[in-house]
């Protein structure tokens, strides 16, 4: 592992999945072969990134491994900008305040985006092919994998140690439950996704999707009650787990080599990667219908969207956000919050 300072941001950056299709495999055999397999599972995630909010307050953030990275109105479900990154963008993360996207290029470096204006602010170099990135609420490192398989890595983030590793076969996608109780863990060479209990770091339960499966990126909802995950060629198709059972409920058509899968803050909506049809796969989670195709960049793999702003709780915050001043939520200020833009005379 590499670790990675980044001055700009207090963030940590666990790289966490490699994430890959059948086109994807080969356009890329060489690399693929070198790729890591994998997971790291950290607990702290579970605290979830904030409460949700309108879908006009977010973007969709895709990568696409020609190069770019799309974004996503989600609103409109429309690309309201494209950004030049690195070669062959993989992974995407976003912080927990929503100002900076970070992308793992799998040549070697980490592009850092403004999402305010959408550019690229600084290039961080990295290990050997990074594919996938997580970002914990509070830290200040950045860590790059190498090369593991067929594990995930239980990573105590008091120590930045692995305390201990879970055997899964050929993982390929990891998400954790709001509450941090569980992980799910597809396998896309098993036509599986295993249920870990955070707690004992043991495997709870094995859901079979079926033969000819190949699961492959997997979010679950805000409250905790779905998991949604991308089945790849030949079946194109995302299934839909009801994690209090944990078996599938929804089986959902979307494009070409679905990939990757993020969900909006207000769990509204789940935005799915088809890697070989270059679009993004809108679903409504409430009917679990198509309800939008969005064209993107050539052969989308990873989605991550902005967290539902937060409410700043101090005079910090506010400036960090280009406020400057605090105020009350209530009075003159209640329309905009706590954070005013004014010089207060005296």
């Amino acid at each position: 592992m590499k670790r990675v300072n980044n001055e700009s941001s207090s963030t940590t950056i666990i790289c966490s999945l490699p994430i890959s299709g059948t086109s994807y495999q080969l356009l890329h055999g060489a690399i693929w072969q070198h790729l890591s397999s994998v997971l790291f599972l950290l607990l702290s995630l579970g605290a979830g990134l904030g409460t949700a909010t309108a879908q006009a307050q977010t973007r969709a953030y895709v990568t696409n491994t020609s190069g770019t990275v799309s974004v996503i109105d989600t609103a409109t479900n429309t690309v309201v900008a494209t950004i030049l990154v690195g070669i062959f963008p993989s992974g995407v993360a976003i912080t927990p305040d929503g100002t900076r996207a970070y992308v793992a290029n799998i040549i070697n470096s980490i592009s850092v985006i403004d999402t305010a204006t959408n550019t690229v602010v600084v290039t961080i170099p990295s290990g050997q092919f990074p594919t996938g990135l997580a970002i914990t609420p509070d830290g200040t490192r950045a860590y790059v994998p190498d090369q593991q398989d067929f594990i995930v890595s239980v990573i105590d983030t008091a120590t930045n140690t692995v305390v201990t590793t879970i055997p899964v076969s050929a993982t390929a996608g990891v998400a954790i439950t709001p509450d941090g109780n569980r992980a799910y863990v597809t396998s896309p060479g098993e036509g599986t996704v295993s249920v870990i209990d955070t707690a004992t770091n043991t495997v709870l339960a094995t859901i079979s999707l079926g033969t000819n499966q190949n699961p492959f990126g997997v979010a679950i909802t805000p409250d905790g009650t779905r998991a949604y995950v991308t089945i790849n060629f030949p079946n194109n198709v995302v299934a839909v787990i009801d994690t209090a059972t944990n078996t599938v409920v929804a089986t959902i058509p979307v494009g070409v080599g679905p990939i990757g899968v993020a969900i909006t803050p207000d769990g509204a909506r789940a935005y799915v990667t088809n890697d070989d049809s270059n679009t993004v796969s809108v679903i409504d989670t409430a009917t679990n219908t198509l309800v939008a195709t969005v064209p993107v960049g050539v052969r989308p793999v990873a989605v991550a969207i902005t967290p539902a702003p937060q409410t700043p709780t101090g005079k910090e915050q506010c400036k960090h956000h280009g406020y400057l001043k605090f105020g009350p939520p209530a009075g003159p200020f209640k329309n905009q919050g706590q954070c005013v833009r004014y010089v207060e005379h005296h």
